[in-house]
C-alpha cells in the first residue's frame, strides 16, 4: 500500500502579501483553514507543513502544532524543492500531494480526484493545472517520490528549485509521464487563491457568507454563492498571477 503524504509549503515572507498564512478568517489563521479542509481527504494519510528556517516562521510552527495533528518540517527558504524532498523523505512518502498555503478554499473532493487519477493510471505526475479548468486556488499536484527525487537531484535553474515541480512539468524529454485532470466546465477564470489584499477580501466574504450556515462547504457551494452574487467576481478579477518562468 502506497503512503500518500500531503505537503503544504508555507512561510511568513510572501512578497506580495507578507504574513498571509497567519491572516485570520472568522478568527482562524489561513494555515489552519488549509489544514482543516485538507484533512477531509479520504486518501491522504499524513499532512506536513514545510516551512523555512528562521525565527519569523516560528509562529507558523507554534500555531500548527497547538491546533492540529499536522507535522512540521523546516528547511531551505529559497530552495523549496530541497525542502519538499527532505520533508517527503523523512515521512517515508511513496506519493506526494503538493498544496500551497495560499489556498484556504482548497477542496478535498478535488484533491482526492487528482490523487485517485494518479493512483489508478500509469503516470509519474498528475495535476489539475497542466490545462487549467478549475478555479485557481483549488490546485493539486500529485507525484511519485521517485519523480520528486529525480527532480531534486537534477534540477539546476533557480525557478526549478523555487517552485518544486517545474523540472517535471516542463520536461521536454518526456521522461515523466504526466496526466491532467479536467473539470467538466471550464472555471479557470475564477480566482480563489490568496496573494493580494483583493484576494483576501473575496475569500473572507466567501467564508462569512457560507460558513455560518454550512460548516463543510466545497466548490459547488462557492459556485452557488457566486451564481447568486456574481459581483463578487469583480473583487479580484484584475489580479495578475505571478509567472513561474
Amino acid at each position: 500500500m502506497m503512503k500518500v503524504v500531503a505537503i503544504i509549503q508555507a512561510r511568513m515572507g510572501s512578497t506580495r502579501l507578507p504574513g498571509k498564512v497567519m491572516k485570520t478568517i472568522l478568527g482562524k489563521p489561513v494555515i489552519l483553514w488549509d489544514i482543516e479542509r485538507l484533512e477531509l481527504s479520504k486518501l491522504i494519510e499524513e499532512i506536513i507543513i514545510a516551512i523555512p528556517f528562521g525565527s519569523e516562521n516560528d509562529i507558523i510552527e507554534r500555531t500548527v502544532l497547538a491546533n492540529t495533528n499536522a507535522t512540521i518540517f523546516r528547511g531551505s527558504e529559497n530552495d523549496v524543492l530541497d525542502r519538499y524532498y527532505h520533508a517527503a523523505l523523512v515521512s517515508d512518502a511513496d506519493v506526494v500531494v503538493r498544496v500551497t498555503s495560499d489556498c484556504p478554499l482548497i477542496d478535498s473532493h478535488v484533491v482526492d480526484r487528482v490523487i485517485d487519477h494518479f493512483l489508478n493510471n500509469d503516470c509519474d505526475y498528475c495535476s489539475n493545472t497542466i490545462i487549467r479548468s478549475y478555479p485557481r486556488g483549488l490546485d493539486a499536484e500529485v507525484f511519485s517520490f521517485a519523480s520528486l527525487e529525480k527532480a531534486w537531484k537534477e534540477a539546476e535553474l533557480d525557478y526549478e528549485r523555487e517552485h518544486v515541480t517545474p523540472y517535471i512539468i516542463f520536461d521536454s524529454s518526456s521522461v515523466f509521464k504526466k496526466l491532467n485532470v479536467s473539470n467538466d466546465t471550464d472555471l479557470s477564470h475564477l480566482r480563489w487563491t490568496l496573494d493580494t489584499t483583493e484576494d483576501f477580501e473575496l475569500i473572507d466574504i466567501i467564508y462569512k457568507k457560507i460558513f455560518p450556515h454550512k460548516k463543510l462547504f466545497f466548490m459547488g457551494d462557492i459556485l452557488d454563492l457566486i451564481g447568486k452574487q456574481p459581483e463578487l467576481i469583480e473583487i479580484n478579477r484584475y489580479v495578475e498571477q505571478k509567472k513561474i518562468k
